[in-house]
């Protein structure tokens, strides 16, 4: 009894795979077999003198092939038309095929390709149509090719060499008998394509080999169906939910991306635009006239008074003539406001406010009611009195008159004679 092969392929498998190149078109059919001869020692094949009751029988006769055509270039095989372009050398193939079988087994057909090192075996790989005369003239041989998907497929190994390179392939067939039993089949020849350094294409074809193929249960006594190979897991490509994790996954990190932004820029630092700084004079008599609202006459804080008067009066000056006139002595005051062009209108009532204030700051003299109020007073007029004229209301308070319903402040000698009042 024979080993049975180790690998097994599905006997029913009739479409065959795409896998290994056709050069050109195919035509008539190969040389012809001579079929042995009925008349030959022994008797006919049916007679009595050549058969025995414990003989096994003879295996069929091969199935005659076409006969062979040759054309310029190559010959020609119903499975292969071999095409060799001028000027190009064949390359030299040793083929190794198995001369026994099992119906349904793979049966390997290795192959050995020396070729140029600029020339490529099977650029397009292995391809077949199940429609081409190809694959018709190998399944009317009774041979398929097994599914390259399902783990039988054809294997290809290139090896460099000092002469060029060797490739190997290796290309299973499954013989496929339509009667049972021994049968004697012959693979037909295959094309294998070899593309040169130039572009050109040079198609060669293997030379046909006979195999034996036996049954795989003949010798068993009571053959039981065998069961189905295992399942395979198979894993199927979805699309959709790729695009969509994909789609998913961007617009998170655009939309994270797109928040960081706008957070920043709501954060960002805003420019505040400043209200404009009030003219010197008008912040002057606001802040006089809130003083004279205040209640500081009434509960008695005359000293507090006099010194604010005179701090609104110092710092309008500063800022009506340019310099700091909280930070400026009297004296200094006086010799800044000296040199001021056109001269200041009221320089000497303001040389005598700045005395009597520096008297009250520094002598520590208390002050009267009525000593804040003419302070107030006095305050006010210098104000008015170096408004600019351009600013000044016309008959108001800006050109020097007192406030309605007010008498102006009586005027204090100084000492000084000739001095305005």
């Amino acid at each position: 009894m024979r080993p049975r092969p180790p690998s097994a392929v599905a006997a029913g498998a009739a479409r065959l795979p795409a896998w290994f190149a056709l050069a050109a078109a195919l035509a008539c059919a190969a040389p012809a077999l001579a079929q042995p001869d009925a008349g030959a020692a022994g008797g006919p094949a049916g007679g009595p003198a050549a058969q025995h009751d414990d003989a096994p029988p003879a295996p069929p006769p091969l199935p005659a092939p076409a006969p062979a055509a040759t054309e310029r270039g190559g010959s020609v095989w119903a499975s292969c038309a071999e095409h060799v372009p001028p000027g190009a050398t064949r390359p030299t193939l040793q083929e190794t095929f198995p001369r026994n079988g099992f119906s349904g087994y793979a049966a390997h057909l290795e192959i050995t390709i020396a070729h140029g090192k600029g020339e490529t075996v099977l650029p397009e790989g292995f391809k077949v149509q199940s429609d081409s005369d190809a694959a018709r003239a190998l399944e009317k041989a009774g041979f398929i090719l097994p599914e390259a998907d399902a783990g039988a497929g054809p294997t290809s190994e290139t090896t460099a060499t000092e002469a060029g390179a060797t490739t190997k392939l290796v290309i299973p067939f499954v013989p496929l008998p339509k009667e049972p039993g021994r049968s004697a089949l012959q693979l037909p020849p295959v094309p294998i394509a070899v593309s040169r350094a130039s572009g050109e294409l040079v198609t060669v074809c293997t030379r046909p080999h006979e195999i034996v193929v036996e049954d795989p249960i003949a010798n068993e006594r009571d053959p039981k169906v065998k069961p189905n190979p295992p399942p395979r897991p198979q894993r199927e490509e979805w699309v959709l939910a790729k695009q969509l994790a994909a789609g998913i996954l961007i617009g998170t990190a655009l939309g994270l991306v797109a928040a960081w932004l706008v957070r920043r820029w709501m954060r960002r630092p805003r420019v505040v635009a400043a209200p404009p700084p009030k003219l010197p004079w008008v912040a002057a008599l606001e802040e006089l006239e809130a003083l004279r609202r205040s209640s500081l006459l009434s509960e008695g804080r005359t000293d507090e008074y006099f010194d604010r008067v005179s701090d609104c009066v110092r710092k309008y000056l500063g800022a009506r003539y340019g310099f700091d006139g909280l930070e400026t002595t009297s004296d200094e005051m006086r010799a800044l406001l000296a040199r001021v062009r056109p001269p200041v209108p009221v320089l000497p009532q303001i040389a005598r406010f700045l005395a009597d204030c520096d008297l009250v700051k520094f002598a520590r003299l208390q002050p009267s009611e009525a000593d804040c109020l003419e302070a107030i007073e006095r305050g006010e007029v210098i104000v008015h009195r170096t408004t600019p004229p351009a600013v000044r209301p016309e008959g108001g308070a800006g050109s020097g008159a007192p406030p309605a319903g007010k008498q102006p402040p009586p005027t204090r000698p100084s000492g000084a004679p000739g001095e305005a009042p």
